[in-house]
């Protein structure tokens, strides 16, 4: 269920060294209209380079992981791919949404949004008000995301590893312009809004 199959009949599939799935054979177009520049950006001796991240597994059946222009590079050069990592992430009951960050920087950290469901029974358990401010300091609260942090952090190699995180104001929505129509996270809006509480998480 998590690949996309093997390739079609006459069509070749590679893995390229930075993880780029690559296509060649009769069913790729041979350039853009009036673009070459473009063309000459995506067609490499014949291979399409399509933007997408991916793996063929033992049983030849394409993955595909990341999108190319997601991915994260670390100040050590090392390629994070965040659509993993934040998908570990959604898997906990704690944590509905997230979106990781890190571009050259020493480790990741993310912007969580807490399960609304969880969270109401962590009140209920805490004896505790619901309210998102006093939520946002409570220590006990923010302790129990950090174990479904650390749970996920167990799975992950010592670069993916999320060091520290923020929580969000409200939920990723296509309402406010975090997610696509196809519930897809905007990473530039999401930076621009959470940015400088990331960055200060490097900060001491």
């Amino acid at each position: 269920m998590d690949t996309v199959g093997p390739p079609l009949v006459h069509t070749e599939v590679r893995i390229a060294e930075d993880g780029e799935i690559l296509v060649r054979g009769e069913l790729v177009m041979h350039g853009y209209w009036r673009n070459d520049a473009e063309t000459k950006r995506v067609l490499k001796d014949g291979w399409l380079h399509t933007g997408d991240i991916g793996l063929i597994d033992e049983r030849g059946r394409i993955k595909i992981t990341d999108r190319k222009k997601d991915i994260i590079v670390n100040d050590k050069g090392d390629n994070v791919a965040p659509q993993k990592v934040e998908g570990m992430l959604t898997l906990q009951n704690e944590i509905v949404q997230a979106m990781i960050y890190g571009d050259r920087k020493p480790y990741m950290v993310a912007v969580l949004v807490p399960d609304p469901d969880w969270t109401q029974e962590w009140c209920a358990k805490n004896g505790n008000a619901c309210d998102f401010r006093t939520l946002a300091a409570n220590p006990e609260y923010r302790a129990a995301l950090g174990a479904a942090v650390e749970r996920v952090n167990t799975d992950l190699s010592v670069i993916e590893r999320i060091r520290r995180f923020v929580l969000a104001d409200e939920g990723f929505t296509i309402d406010n312009e975090q997610l696509t129509p196809s519930l897809k996270i905007r990473r530039h809006v999401l930076k621009e809004v959470y940015g400088p509480r990331l960055d200060a998480l490097y900060k001491g």
